[in-house]
């Protein structure tokens, strides 16, 4: 089939997109601008128009035209140039009314371009009729909207007075670097335009289907994205598929033949060159010359190319010939020879396929562009000789042409696809300037059909996505790769090298760039604006000729790139190119399967690239952060029935009621009032009151009986509670379609009720006592922030019932003496599914939440009065508590006291009174010598190497006290001790102890102690003040004992712990030097100098040790409440660190000991997971949105979020995806055996440098036997477990998580001997299919403790139907339906049938069993429940036989209306 396809003719769909979308670039100076200021990523952006204010407008308007109509324009200026770009944006017309008009408009823009310069000019336009007809655009008044101010991101409200005049005089050279306007031009009175401005991270998913610097609005037609139900597609993009096509058999032919055509254009082209330049010898011996034909081809939507258009180099091919000839150009250039028989080139052809991809939309173009690259010698004055062979190559666009695939119904049935090939003026997606010359088109002859007009002739049909791709694209991908990693990198030589390494010659495998596409310096049109030259004849940089390895100069305004794709067609490129043209390597690929093979060989262990894939992993969703509030509201009978319990009232100091909060209604948080509040004892208070449960498909409805809770509040340790008995009202009915709440009551020890005090009530005490200093204020932003989680377990078989979250804003005071607040709460639970199954698309399999019940708390705060209300020292002196300032010691010993008056602030527990010692006869002679490097002694060097160390202290010591004394000293021991040989062993080390007492002495006079109270994953930040005491300089080394505690080296982190912590000292840069295999980092100190260390001490570790017991605790029933004790539990360990700084020769010049005490720290979630036991457990747990986790940190959080675990053996990482995305959790935990439970931290950090963890998740993973069910909906499988018993005999009972649809024989308690085994019968008969998962616990009846756990993971499948039934049933009537079914036996014999249905709260059956004779028909009645809502729904019903397996399946679809 033939296409003329020229711009008349071109799909409605995309010419209409195409005008819409034309544009005017920025300038160049902006676009250089932005990338010497490193802004090269294009953001998203969304403007949204509320409502515009004209109380004043102008009189000749107003006056002339009063049914006028506004509109309201907007278009991107650069003020700096005073330059308009882009598109102006048009608002729908409409009229004022009340001299307002409402916008309600969203537009959309991205742009690289985030510089203060970039501003949005508005305009108001008044619209009118002419007496002709035509429309009347008169200007209202503008006014200009900053993009980004100080290169910061768009933010916030913005209300824009607007200015009299047109926009136009922004173009006047007064105004020009003008920042505010409202200076220079007058405001119109009262008349603004309201507007929101913010970023919009989600269109960076669609930035490829539109131009940079484009306003569109939400309702704007974008080729390839899917449009939104809700109207707006650009909220949050969603991206059509793209399907892969091929592209073969393409050919062009030229008219009148390709060698005419290329012959007239290098006459002309050599004409004009030789008209511009002087005439002369060597000039006429200089012509131009074709060096190479290239085809680009794109996708192109109407608004740009979605891909960068793929470049293949064209082939001269002979008509009837296969395989490629020489160069046309080479041959008009050489004399032709006498063989007029040769066979001349017809056409211009690609002997392999191109592979592009497309996207099923009527406005989607493929756009192919001839383009011819030409070699021109250079005329400069410097030349040598006419012999130079330095040339410059130039490209030029001849014609082009473009199809849309999807305007009509395609056809792919490998039909020959031909167009007609475009030039001249005409408008094009290439934005070029394409060649077309009358010369040609009058030479060209005529046929008997008409003109003969160029044409591409090609097949395209679509190919399969699971195909090997080919070589072609296998290079294309690394083109791709090597494209964005020139991009991200700013070093010209690593561009350099990687199109080296991608583009070399001597690589046989895959397409080649030809020398001119690798040499290709400009994309700037063909005539300059800024030069009346020629493009042959402008100067270039360099007579060198071009090497694969020379530098690729781009344009200022293009991405540097070593990509095959250019992102802007070239037109006229300008380089050099010398004689070595004939070598040129082609983008077509010759088929060698020997140099194949080779090649392979040669790449045979090359590493694999990565393709992009995203894990498939069910998110868990923290409850109560990313969750809305779970409280509700019962009824007032409900309400009634819960308050005549008689729960203990909530009363404070006096003994009066708490002031009640309602807990729906919002509370306001103000800190300044929270902590100045006199009443500084806070007494916080938890009364469960009762428990109300929901009906659950599987569950019984007594179910549970018993429950208790655990639960975490703030750093208290965790908290189990005791058995609740949940007490049914005998007086009240009950209503199915609202139960009412069962009373919680404890049990005690003989399993009896404690009917005194109903309900369970928690105290937790805090006061100044328990907060380390400066901790108020975050107690106060817990409360005001956080939810604390509450599972709830069933104490019979220690299942999980469900988890639910309490807002504790509702226990701040606000100046009060006491509140409280009743809250209702969702008890919710998540039916997983296996991560198998998620991969399947299949609904049914997806995880879903579950409500088990509500839960009904009440929590309080009474406030109290300390004895003493002063505060503390701590307090006073927290904001320099940073600082360890250590002991000053000014002088040295004297009189044989180690402890003087010279040392200052002495700790007591270091002071100690020094004895002088006896020195032995053998260490005589070294005391005596003052211990010199010349002394040498008699015995072995070995036994008294520390020996001669403390002995060079105590000579030291003695030597401080005076030459006389020393000397008299030395004369009379000498005369009293006999001098001996051999000494005694006993008396050496006498010696050696009572040498390391003083050096011990010594050690702590120079020690300062430090005490800091440390919880999991908070950084405690101290800087020791360091000082040089010799008159010297001295190198430092700072040596520490842990790796929990660290110097922090690095400046920026420095100053971001002193700006946190507001510590008062100063910053030094580039104060430590580093050394590999050193044994910390050194300082440079100068004589009697004193610098600061940062240190800073942070673990992620903890105690992980857990009770192996699982079920309730036995608190003895008290009236009293119950006070929850601090202890130390799951916390950093205790710990003592010594930080010493040694001198150069190795003595420490100070010590600093730091001693860690542990601190409880905040848990913030609670998950509990179930996974098999030895296996991996992967799982992804959805991070809160960002608000919740600035808690510490700056407003970059979203690029700074990093987590940590308190476990090593666990990995756990986040991955940053697309912005505006969700962020997960990964997490990879080792299995255990059954029925183990390991649990872990997780620490969420907001900030870049970790100073505290947001949130502290804690994680519990239950490992369970596995054990994988196939089965049928509505059909018993039966299935066996084996118990096995262990050291000591055990009253055991077991229990499933579904009792109707799993049933568990034995069923009661039975007695599991020790090292014994008791085999048990599982009977599933599911009523949903799909994957679930579901539980079984051996529980021991004495202890209350989980013996062992079973995974049960289902795999249910739905039964063959045998009829299908349809009835309606009326909505609201309050009587329901009935219905019949006739059932005929099909046996011969007598049979017993059983009936049953997925939905029984909707149908009931009038005989749930009934038994036939062989062949005698039976009528089922069916009783339809009434509902209160419109709508369809599907019920199954199974007639099975007495053993449960299914004879018939009958589905009734039930219309309700």
């Amino acid at each position: 089939m033939v296409k003329t396809e020229d711009f008349s003719s071109m799909a409605d769909s995309w010419r209409d997109v195409f005008e819409r979308g034309r544009l005017i670039p920025p300038p160049g100076q902006m676009v250089r601008q932005a990338v010497d200021s490193h802004l090269t990523q294009s953001r998203g952006v969304q403007l949204t128009l509320s409502r515009l204010t004209a109380a004043h407008r102008p009189k000749e308007t107003a006056e002339a035209e009063p049914d006028a109509t506004y509109q309201l324009r907007v278009t991107f200026f650069d003020r700096n140039h005073q330059y308009f770009f882009g598109r102006t944006w048009k608002s729908s017309p409409q009229k004022m009314k009340n001299n307002k008009m409402t916008l309600n408009e969203i537009l959309y823009f991205h742009t690289s371009l985030r510089l203060p310069s970039n501003v949005l000019v508005l305009e108001l336009v008044a619209l009118s009729t002419r007496s002709d007809g035509s429309e009347q655009a008169l200007g209202q008044g503008f006014t200009v909207l900053d993009l980004f101010p100080n290169k910061t991101e768009p933010q916030g409200d913005r209300r824009l007075n607007l200015l009299h005049g047109s926009p136009r005089v922004l173009l006047h050279p007064l105004l020009k670097d003008i920042v505010d306007y409202s200076d220079h031009l007058k405001a119109i009175n009262e008349t603004h335009l309201e507007c929101v401005l913010k970023g919009h991270p989600a269109l960076a998913s669609m930035m490829h289907l539109l131009p940079e610097n484009v306003l569109v609005s939400s309702s704007e037609n974008i080729p390839g994205l899917s449009p939104s139900p809700r109207g707006d597609a650009l909220l949050k993009p969603m991206l059509l598929k793209m399907l892969p096509f091929t592209l073969s058999r393409l050919t062009i032919s030229l008219q009148p033949s390709l060698e005419a055509f290329e012959s007239q254009l290098l006459q002309l082209i050599n004409a004009d060159c030789q008209n511009t330049q002087q005439s002369s010898q060597e000039s006429s011996l200089k012509t131009v010359v074709i060096q190479e034909r290239r085809l680009h081809v794109g996708v192109h939507n109407g608004w740009c190319f979605i891909d960068t258009p793929q470049i293949m180099v064209l082939e001269p091919l002979c008509s009837g010939v296969k395989g490629r000839v020489d160069s046309v150009s080479k041959h008009n250039s050489q004399t032709k020879d006498s063989s007029a028989g040769s066979l001349a080139p017809q056409t211009l052809g690609l002997r392999s396929n191109l592979e592009i991809r497309l996207i099923n939309h009527q406005a989607i173009a493929v756009v192919f562009q001839l383009e011819y690259v030409f070699s021109a010698p250079i005329v400069r004055e410097t030349m040598l000789s006419a012999t130079s062979t330095s040339r410059a190559a130039f490209l030029q666009c001849l014609r082009w042409a473009m199809l849309c695939p999807f305007h009509e119904q395609p056809n792919w049935k490998g039909e020959e696809t031909e167009l007609v090939l475009q030039g001249g003026s005409k408008p094009n997606p290439l934005g070029l300037m394409v060649y077309n010359s009358a010369t040609t088109e009058s030479a060209a002859p005529l046929s008997t059909s008409g003109t003969v007009q160029d044409m591409i002739k090609f097949r395209l049909s679509p190919s399969s996505e699971k195909t090997t791709s080919s070589p072609k694209t296998s290079v294309r991908t690394k083109l791709d790769d090597g494209s964005r990693q020139g991009r991200s990198s700013s070093s010209p030589t690593q561009s350099q090298n990687d199109i080296h390494e991608v583009f070399s010659p001597e690589s046989p495998w895959g397409p080649k760039l030809s020398l001119s596409q690798l040499t290709a310096t400009s994309h700037s049109p063909t005539m300059s604006n800024s030069s009346s030259e020629l493009p042959w004849q402008q100067s270039f940089p360099s007579l060198h000729q071009p090497s694969l390895t020379a530098p690729v100069q781009w344009p200022s305004h293009a991405p540097r790139s070593p990509s095959l794709r250019v992102h802007r067609h070239a037109q006229n490129t300008h380089t050099e190119v010398g004689s070595v043209v004939s070598s040129v390597p082609h983008l077509e690929m010759d088929i060698q399967p020997e140099r194949d093979k080779t090649h392979l060989l040669k790449h045979e262990d090359d590493q694999l690239q990565e393709l992009p894939f995203t894990p498939v992993h069910a998110p868990v969703i923290t409850v109560g952060v990313t969750t809305p509030s779970l409280s509700t509201v019962s009824s007032r009978s409900s309400l009634a029935h819960l308050y005549s319990a008689g729960f203990p009232n909530i009363v404070d100091s006096r003994g009066q009621v708490a002031e009640v909060l309602d807990a729906t209604e919002p509370v306001p948080f103000d800190p300044h009032r929270e902590e100045m509040d006199p009443l500084r004892e806070n007494l916080l208070v938890f009364q469960f009151l009762a428990f109300t449960r929901m009906p659950v498909v599987g569950i019984g409805p007594e179910w549970p009986a018993n429950i208790y809770f655990t639960f975490q509040f703030y750093r208290f340790p965790p908290v189990t509670s005791q058995q609740l008995r949940l007490l049914n009202s005998d007086k009240v009915q009950q209503k199915e379609s609202e139960p009412l709440p069962c009373v919680l009551t404890s049990i005690n020890n003989d399993s009896s009720v404690n009917s005194d005090s109903p309900g369970l009530q928690v105290q937790f005490r805090v006061d100044d006592s328990f907060l380390k200093p400066g901790e108020k204020h975050w107690f106060l932003r817990y409360l005001a922030l956080h939810t604390m989680h509450v599972d709830i377990w069933d104490s019979e078989s220690l299942l999980l019932i469900g988890s639910t979250a309490i807002e504790l804003k509702y226990m701040l005071r606000h100046g009060k003496m006491a509140v409280q607040a009743l809250h209702e709460l969702e008890v919710l639970t998540t039916d997983y599914v296996g991560e198998e199954t998620l991969q399947t698309g299949d609904p049914s399999n997806n995880p879903s939440t579950i409500v088990r019940g509500r839960l009904h708390v009440r929590t309080g705060n009474i406030g109290g009065s300390q004895a003493n209300l002063s505060r503390r020292t701590t307090d006073r002196l927290q904001s320099h508590s940073h600082i360890i300032i250590p002991h000053e010691v000014t002088g040295g010993f004297a009189g044989g006291s180690l402890s003087t008056r010279n040392i200052l602030q002495l700790n007591v527990k270091n002071t100690a009174q020094a004895q002088r010692l006896q020195v032995q006869e053998e260490h005589g002679p070294a005391y005596r010598g003052g211990i010199n490097n010349s002394t040498s002694f008699s015995w072995e060097k070995s036994k008294l190497e520390s020996g001669h160390r403390k002995l060079q202290c105590m000579a030291a010591v003695h030597q401080k006290e005076g030459k006389k004394d020393a000397d008299k000293m030395t004369h009379d021991e000498t005369k009293d001790i006999p001098l001996t040989i051999q000494p005694s062993s006993s008396t050496f080390f006498e010696d050696i102890s009572k040498a390391e007492g003083i050096s011990n002495m010594l050690c702590h006079a120079i020690t300062t102690p430090h005490q800091l109270f440390a919880s999991l994953g908070s950084a405690e930040y101290m800087e020791f003040v360091l000082k040089n005491p010799f008159n010297s300089p001295q190198t430092v080394t700072i040596h520490i004992n842990d790796p929990e505690l660290s110097v922090i080296t690095n400046t920026k982190e420095w100053q971001y712990f002193k700006e946190l912590t507001k510590t008062p000292s100063l910053l030094e840069e580039d104060m430590f030097h580093l050394e590999e295999g050193a044994l910390g980092p050194k300082v440079y100190l100068r004589p009697k100098e004193s610098v600061h260390i940062p240190l800073k001490y942070q673990s992620f570790l903890c105690d992980h040790n857990m009770s192996s017991t699982q079920g309730p605790s036995f608190l003895p029933p008290s009236k009293s409440s119950n006070v929850a004790k601090k202890i130390v539990s799951n916390m950093v360990a205790a710990k003592t660190i010594k930080v010493s700084f040694k001198a150069e020769n190795g003595d420490p010049i100070a010590v600093c000991q730091v001693i860690v005490e542990p601190s409880p720290h905040i848990v913030d979630q609670t998950f509990r997971l179930y996974h098999p036991e030895l296996t991996f457990l992967k799982k992804a747990i959805r991070l809160p949105p960002w608000h919740a986790l600035t808690a510490v940190g700056d407003m970059n959080a979203e690029a700074n979020i990093s987590v940590r675990c308190s476990d090593p053996n666990i990995i756990c990482q986040t991955r940053m995806l697309a912005p505006g995305e969700p962020q997960d959790v990964h997490l990879k935990v080792p299995g255990s055996p059954s029925p183990n439970i390991k649990m872990f931290f997780v620490m969420i950090f907001a900030d870049k440098w970790m100073a505290a963890p947001s949130q502290i998740w804690q994680i519990y993973v239950h490992f369970m036997e596995r054990v994988d069910v196939s089965c049928i909906t509505g059909q018993q499988s039966c299935q066996s477990l084996v118990l096995r018993g262990r050291q000591a005999a055990r009253k055991v009972k077991c229990f499933s998580s579904h009792p109707q649809e799993i049933e568990v024989k034995p069923g009661g308690v039975f007695m599991l001997p020790p090292a014994g085994v008791q085999e048990l019968q599982l009977k599933v008969q599911p009523w949903r299919a799909g994957s679930r998962f579901l539980y079984v616990n051996a529980v021991d009846v004495e202890q209350t403790q989980l013996v062992t756990a079973w995974l049960l993971c289902l795999n249910v499948h739905r039964p063959v139907l045998s009829k299908a039934f349809e009835v309606c049933v009326p909505v609201s009537s309050g009587r329901g339906s009935s219905k019949k079914i006739t059932y005929v036996n099909p046996y011969t014999s007598s049979r017993t049938f059983l009936l049953h249905s997925d939905h029984p709260d909707l149908l009931q059956f009038k005989e749930d069993k009934f038994q036939l004779d062989g062949g005698e028909s039976y009528t089922i009645g069916l009783r339809f429940a009434p509902s209160q809502s419109a709508g369809s729904v599907e019920i199954l019903v199974y007639v099975n036989n007495l053993e449960e397996k299914t004879e018939e399946t009958f589905c009734v679809k039930v219309n309700y209306f």
